[in-house]
């Protein structure tokens, strides 16, 4: 795949991006040093997924990102 679609939100504090494609996360204390993680964790897991034969890989429900979003952030509270 040549690109990606992330989502992005403020947690306790630092800043969560999701892949909706793969469901991976990168977190960062900004967006785009979240984004970066992000970029990481895609690279490290593609070059997994290429050498093993047994990684599942499916796209985030919706349900799954209605919680992702969902969820409080404590300093908020």
């Amino acid at each position: 795949m040549d690109f990606y679609t992330a989502v992005l939100r403020k947690s306790a504090g630092y800043w969560v991006a999701l892949c909706l494609e793969n469901r991976l996360v990168g977190q960062g204390i900004n967006q785009e040093a979240a984004i970066k993680q992000l970029n990481k964790a895609i690279a490290s897991f593609l070059e997994v997924y290429k050498i093993e034969s047994n990684i599942y890989h499916t796209s985030l429900t919706i349900e799954e990102l209605h919680e992702f979003l969902a969820v409080e952030d404590t300093e908020l509270v």
